[in-house]
């Protein structure tokens, strides 16, 4: 494969190594997407794995389109079926074929950070809470962090030393109930429920980690909670992860 001979010896190395588990590190600029890239390519145009076997995560659109576009231009030819896209983007994808697995259903709302604070500020209009002690955005918030540490709002209320985290508990329990009676899911829940489903869908589970033979996750270090168990459980048959 010519395009490989635009690498160094460390990249090569790295875009070279097919089976096992890979660790890529190295500073800012040093070309660990691109290694990415061009290891999918090589997997593919290889022919170590069709590109539906291949599932590859990062943290915005933006890297995901210029790393699709990277890889389609490595091998000329399109990459669609190549899974690459955000966690949100991957879980989304999920959830609409999977929904009814975890009592969901497919035709779900996303709600966006305009809708979130909405239903945040109709929980403290319901619950006689002073903005001025919890101001909604800070709520949803801290909302949104207990989430991504896949606390609960009991685990809030009991943790809470003061009134404030008291306060929070209760909007956070009715921002659950809201979304829930809405049939809809924040981006947290994307996350969380694909989690969900993993851990309590034996077919999804075995079904989806044989599927991707290979994963590979950029910017791996800012992975939080919920997205290290998601890749944790997808990469335990093949146990392929970069």
């Amino acid at each position: 494969m010519d395009f490989l001979s635009s690498l160094n010896p460390a990249q090569r190395e790295a875009v070279l190594q097919v089976e096992g588990a890979l660790l890529i590190l190295a500073g800012a600029g040093s070309g660990k997407t691109r290694v990415i890239a061009y290891r999918i390519a090589y997997l593919v145009g290889g022919g170590h794995a069709a590109p539906g076997e291949v599932l590859a995560v990062t943290f915005t659109n933006k890297a995901a389109e210029e790393m699709r576009g990277r890889v389609e231009q490595l091998l000329g030819a399109d990459c669609r079926e190549v899974w690459l896209s955000t966690f949100h983007s991957l879980c989304a994808r999920l959830l609409r074929r999977e929904a009814p697995a975890i009592g969901l259903t497919r035709d779900f709302v996303i709600y966006d950070s305009s809708d979130q604070l909405s239903v945040v500020k109709q929980a403290m209009k319901s619950l006689d809470i002073d903005d001025k002690l919890v101001p909604a955005r800070a709520a949803l918030s801290r909302i949104s962090q207990a989430k991504n540490k896949m606390e609960s709002p009991d685990t809030m209320r009991s943790s809470g030393w003061n009134l404030r985290d008291q306060q929070i508990a209760k909007i956070y329990e009715y921002y659950l109930r809201a979304l829930n009676e809405a049939g809809a899911l924040d981006f947290d829940d994307l996350l969380i429920k694909t989690v969900e489903l993993m851990e309590t869908s034996e077919r999804a589970r075995n079904f989806y980690a044989k599927k991707f033979r290979f994963i590979l996750v950029d910017e791996y270090q800012d992975t939080n909670r919920p997205q290290y168990l998601l890749i944790r459980r997808l990469a335990e048959h093949h146990r392929n992860l970069c």
